[in-house]
């Protein structure tokens, strides 16, 4: 659970690289047309800070589990999307722009959010007060530097070289699947011995998280009426956390290595719903790409 060279170093700038392939499937009429519907922006960020950290609570107040376990949850119910939410969306035929804006958003905001929702918690599951509190300035500069800047660097390069774009576009999609994938195995391997303790400790507590705050995403996009790749980019984003964040303020702000477990195990699970969001969602992209042209005919 502690940072290792792959988690600090590598993981970031390989992420990176992926959100510089993004930038090339995306051109600025995609930003203009989220800023156009803020509808969908709305209940992103109200199912992600509202909904997320409510289902949350239920689930460590309900399950039964140690208080540090149920704050540890707490916690990643009230962190950010995460980075790889993006990739995920781009590779289940989400809406990317959306995503994108909602990572951005709800990583500033999670910056005022956290400390007062943390305590809170933290008075409530352990009875007792903490000091939680996030540099704005190093949240932001890594949201910048991990999302905003290679996203930007790939719109440039579509708009200067398109052609070069569109054949550098395919590959990086192509090898994202294979880098999602390794990064699942890894954190697996590093993990393979305490996985048995972790998952007997809160599997449950992360399983309900996880799926229920997917599912409560995906449905709410679709009771107001947001399209297909609205509807799983939303899913995605508020089931997929920022686990490196989590264990960040567990096992660093706090010092309570416990309370990172369910973040470690969290980081894990999420990577599997992942995986099935990517398939539901081509084939959600594909059933949709059917209708329209016969909808538009009726």
């Amino acid at each position: 659970m502690q940072a290792s060279f792959f988690t600090a170093v590598a993981l970031p700038i390989a992420l990176a690289i992926i959100m510089l392939g993004m930038g090339l499937s995306l051109v600025p009429e995609d930003f203009q047309r989220v800023k156009k519907y803020p509808k969908a922006v709305l209940i992103g960020l109200v199912s992600q800070l509202i909904f997320l950290p409510i289902i949350g609570f239920i689930i460590a107040t309900l399950v039964p589990m140690q208080p540090t376990i149920a704050m540890g949850l707490m916690i990643i119910a009230l962190c950010p999307g995460g980075v790889s939410s993006n990739v995920i969306t781009f590779l289940a035929k989400g809406d990317v722009a959306l995503s994108v804006t909602l990572t951005a958003f709800s990583s500033v905001i999670t910056v005022f959010t956290i400390p007062i929702l943390g305590n809170l918690a933290y008075q409530h599951f352990i009875g007792q007060t903490a000091a939680i509190a996030l540099p704005i300035g190093a949240t932001i500069l890594q949201v910048f530097l991990m999302t905003l800047l290679p996203i930007g660097l790939g719109m440039g390069i579509r708009q200067i070289l398109p052609e070069i774009a569109r054949r550098l576009e395919k590959v990086t999609s192509r090898l994202a699947v294979a880098f999602l994938a390794l990064i699942i195995l890894i954190l697996i391997i590093r993990e393979w011995n305490s996985l048995p303790g972790f998952i007997m400790q809160v599997g449950v507590g992360v399983v309900l998280l996880n799926t229920i705050s997917m599912i409560t995403g995906f449905y709410t996009s679709k009771l107001f009426n947001l399209n297909s790749a609205q509807q799983i980019c939303i899913a995605i984003e508020v089931g997929i956390q920022n686990g490196t964040l989590a264990i960040a303020i567990t096992a660093g702000l706090l010092n309570n290595p416990d309370m990172a477990i369910p973040a470690a195990i969290y980081s894990l699970f999420m990577n599997v719903t992942g995986l099935i969001a990517i398939n539901y969602g081509r084939q959600l992209a594909v059933t949709s790409a059917v209708q329209e042209p016969v909808e538009s005919q009726v």
